[in-house]
């Protein structure tokens, strides 16, 4: 191989290290509304629960992104009320602060 085309594969794969890193700042916020739309159409409070928690760990990951602070705290606040509510076994309340979560956290991505 020679300099110009080692350089050119350099320039190709410092330009993919760049774009996934572009990609990966919405999937969080993304894998948020996923999870908390599972939440949401969970059959037990513990599901709901888990389906929340993880949730909540993608939201907090997103906080860091281009995103509406204000909404993506807003939305972890509320999955922290289904967590709370789908233990205790309070399904329907679950559900509502579910999806409350999932509404703040697509008011954030706009």
């Amino acid at each position: 191989m020679n300099k110009k085309t080692i350089i050119i594969y350099a320039s190709i794969l410092i330009m993919a290290l760049f774009s996934f890193g572009a990609v990966a700042g919405q999937s969080h916020l993304d894998e948020a509304i996923q999870h908390a739309e599972a939440a949401v159409t969970s059959a037990d409070g513990k599901a709901l629960a888990k389906h929340a928690q993880e949730a909540k760990t993608h939201a907090k990951a997103a906080k860091n992104d281009k995103t509406d602070a204000k909404h993506v705290d807003e939305g972890i606040k509320c999955l922290d009320a289904a967590i709370k509510e789908g233990n205790d076994g309070n399904l329907d309340a679950a559900k509502k602060e579910a999806t409350d979560a999932v509404n703040h956290f697509k008011q954030a991505v706009k």
